[in-house]
């Protein structure tokens, strides 16, 4: 799992919370995520599955995509299809995926890389496998979030971020035992690259074996952290936790989790995916590829595709901006 890697030890930590105002958050549930697959027939693991939207708050979907080690000719995407009202956040951590919209954004992604698309008011896109790794095959892993938009915000004009994995923000926590990937929002003062209309935290945290991470944490967000590989506890509790595995935390103002001394061995850490965000708090009609406040505004959305008002597929190859070529 590369991703994107440091020494710990040279870059900047984040200060422990302080236990007498950051209450420590406890765990209210851990679900496993049901195995299902995607698009053209990728396996993806449902991370917000049996999770209530309101705890949810402002994300709305994600996959798991992989971890899965392709055949030559196996690699599969997405084809063709539309988005309105709502951001799509694909982050690659081990593979390449291709991806192009209707409105000119795309780009190539490899590990550690962000591609943070806003589709707002409606496009078309597409995400696929470049085709030398269609075949070659090899190692493909990522994930993809969905984050709604605010009703004020949903017919904004489509915007496309392209977020190179060394513009994250890498820093240490304050024990040097866990490497923390800020993809977007903020973590103790230190700004992420990925811009977003809902307040949002998005860290991605390596914890070396028997280490334990306390982070401060916005008490007017929500809390989910999302086990990408290995196994430990989350949580004061120290409820277990592990690969494919979601913990939502109560109220408070820090977060903890403890990697387990011992790791399997194609695991060598304790990987997790830490989200947060400033809750919307308006009604949620999420249709398909479409997420909106009401039903007469889901119906508008698939009687605009059917009308080609969401975009056309573009007759123009992809763009590449895949390391070196931004």
């Amino acid at each position: 799992m590369p991703a994107v890697t440091a020494d710990t030890l040279t870059l900047p930590r984040v200060a422990a919370p302080d236990p007498a105002t950051a209450t420590p958050r406890p765990v209210r549930s851990v679900t496993t995520a049901p195995s299902g697959y995607e698009g053209e027939g990728f396996p993806v693991r449902r991370a917000f599955a049996g999770i209530p939207q309101s705890l949810l708050d402002p994300f709305i979907h994600m996959d798991q995509m992989g971890e899965v080690e392709y055949a030559p000719g196996e690699p599969k995407g997405t084809p063709w299809h539309p988005h309105r009202g709502f951001e799509t956040v694909t982050y690659i951590i081990d593979g390449v995926f291709e991806h192009q919209d209707s409105a000119g954004g795309g780009g190539t992604i490899t590990d550690g890389d962000t591609q943070w698309m806003t589709a707002g008011s409606g496009l078309l896109h597409i995400e696929k496998p470049p085709e030398h790794l269609v075949v070659s095959g090899g190692l493909f892993h990522g994930v993809q979030l969905w984050v709604n938009l605010p009703r004020a915000h949903k017919f904004h004009a489509p915007r496309y971020q392209d977020i190179r994995g060394r513009q994250s923000a890498l820093l240490a926590s304050a024990d040097g035992g866990t490497l923390l990937r800020v993809i977007a929002g903020d973590l103790d003062g230190h700004p992420g690259p990925g811009v977003t209309f809902t307040p949002i935290t998005m860290v991605h945290a390596t914890l070396s074996p028997g280490a334990r991470l306390d982070l401060p944490w916005n008490p007017g967000f929500n809390a989910l952290a999302y086990v990408l590989a290995g196994h430990g506890t989350a949580g004061p509790g120290r409820r277990p936790v592990a690969k494919g595995q979601l913990a939502v935390f109560g109220a408070g103002g820090s977060l903890t989790l403890d990697a387990a001394p011992t790791q399997p061995h194609a695991e060598p850490n304790l990987e997790v995916l830490l989200l947060g965000g400033q809750p919307i708090r308006e009604p949620v009609v999420h249709y398909g590829p479409f997420v909106m406040n009401t039903r007469a505004e889901i119906h508008q959305a698939m009687e605009d595709y059917r009308a080609g008002r969401l975009g056309v597929v573009p007759a123009a190859r992809l763009p590449h901006t895949g390391p070196g070529k931004e």
